[in-house]
């Protein structure tokens, strides 16, 4: 397993923001090309999707909320939500791939013009939500949902949010569900509402270390405990926000270097920040 999935860490080291990718050492282009030397089977890449949900439920199962840290910096990346909530009205913000809630219940507890909708696959993670202290039906709506197949708007009415912040969770969904979880995002978001993404950026030092036998297609890898990870490129994610109706605010990869002490080497990190508006009609 390459690491913990959908839990990055607070970082306190070097971080810079850019609209190029890696360019990538001899070294690490060996290591992405060893990879193709044994794909995952077709058969087990169908088992992969038919149980994507298990998969994530079983991982919840394993970590309790304690193993996540709170995301105190999504409010601090994402100035839009900051401006938003500063002004004298209700907020509505859909958390899309909410895991246990680590992104909004920060902002909940400090807001309380914020009302949260907060969906997951896993309905482990989903109840892990609705048992947190901070956790109101008053100001918060956890509901289980797969994102890659079902509409969001059977819960959310359409054009009702202000933003939808969809962090660690596309990566996790069949790049082949890419247009049809944008497109239901796009349907519950108002007119001029913001997506907010972050999620692994391509030529990230975690899909650099995947083992032969754990890549499914290109950019698109398994776990050993079964669960996936697609590493993104810039142009990638443009061309599927505009292909659905969103303008691109801002597009770029952060990059940062952390200190691997066990090894004493400085690992690479690389990941994929966006802000995407919907198009006024």
């Amino acid at each position: 397993m390459t690491e913990a999935p959908g839990n990055e860490p607070e970082h306190k080291d070097e971080k810079w923001i850019t609209t190029d990718s890696r360019i990538l050492s001899d070294e690490e282009l060996k290591m992405l090309q060893k990879q193709d030397q044994k794909l995952v089977t077709e058969f087990k890449r169908n088992k992969l999707e038919l149980e994507a949900g298990r998969y994530w439920d079983l991982f919840y199962k394993r970590n309790s909320t304690n193993f996540f840290k709170d995301r105190h910096w999504t409010s601090r990346e994402f100035e839009e939500i900051k401006r938003m909530l500063s002004e004298n009205r209700q907020v509505k913000l859909l958390e899309a791939g909410c895991g246990v809630g680590n992104a909004f219940f920060p902002m909940l507890e400090e807001c309380s013009n914020l009302y949260v909708y907060a969906c997951d696959f896993s309905p482990r993670a989903v109840q892990f939500v609705r048992d947190n202290p901070m956790y109101s039906s008053e100001r918060c709506t956890a509901f289980l949902c797969d994102l890659s197949c079902q509409n969001l708007d059977a819960t959310i009415p359409p054009n009702s949010l202000d933003v939808v912040t969809l962090i660690f969770a596309l990566s996790a969904i069949h790049p082949d569900k890419f247009a049809f979880v944008l497109e239901s995002i796009q349907n519950v978001l108002k007119p001029s509402g913001y997506l907010l993404f972050r999620d692994y950026g391509i030529y990230d030092w975690a899909m650099l270390r995947f083992s032969p036998g754990s890549k499914i297609s290109e950019n698109f890898y398994v776990r050993q405990d079964g669960t996936r990870a697609y590493y993104f490129a810039k142009e990638t994610m443009e061309m599927l926000v505009k292909k659905t109706g969103f303008r691109v605010v801002s597009n770029e990869y952060v990059m940062r270097e952390t200190i691997n002490h066990k090894k004493n080497i400085k690992v690479p990190r690389v990941f994929l920040q966006g802000k995407y508006q919907k198009e006024s009609r």
